[in-house]
């Protein structure tokens, strides 16, 4: 009797073990298909996932000095919009308090960014060349080794 007990209390805990490894492996299965469902995800970079961290939580403090601080000097913020061309550098948050476009911006960074060419931008459907996207967009790329703002447009 005592034998059968301990052949019974042996077969529990190899089956109970058992069980458990199985559901280990299933979950970084899922977490794996999970993660390559997603879309391609902002740059790997880990200084890229840093600045675009930093950027908005500048722009969501509506702090005009940071965001600055990270943009280029020529950024773009209008798309043809005068008879030379684009609107570019000076006078960006003073357009973007006229028009509202403070929501607007925090909404599109918080998009997943995707590699278009050599910038990173926001929303994908803008890098996408199927889709003929024309609202706004935004655009970051490095200069001289670092991360810079370059634009954020409607059209």
């Amino acid at each position: 009797m005592r034998k059968l007990t301990c052949l019974f209390l042996l077969g529990a805990l190899a089956f109970s073990g058992c069980g458990s490894l199985s559901k280990k492996k299933k979950k970084p299965a899922a977490e794996t298909k999970k993660e390559a469902s997603k879309p391609a995800e902002e740059s790997s970079d880990v200084d890229f996932q840093a600045f675009l961290g930093r950027l908005r939580q500048a722009v969501q403090a509506r702090d005009a000095n940071v965001v600055a601080g990270m943009m280029t000097a020529d950024f773009g913020y209008v798309v043809g919009a005068t008879p030379d061309g684009d609107r570019k550098g000076e006078g960006v948050f003073q357009y973007w308090e006229e028009k509202g476009l403070w929501p607007e911006l925090e909404g599109i960074l918080t998009e997943t960014f995707v590699k278009k060419d050599e910038f990173m931008v926001a929303p994908p459907q803008f890098a996408n060349p199927a889709v003929q996207y024309t609202g706004y967009r935004a655009g970051i790329r490095r200069v001289n080794g670092s991360w810079k703002f370059v634009y954020f447009v409607n059209g």
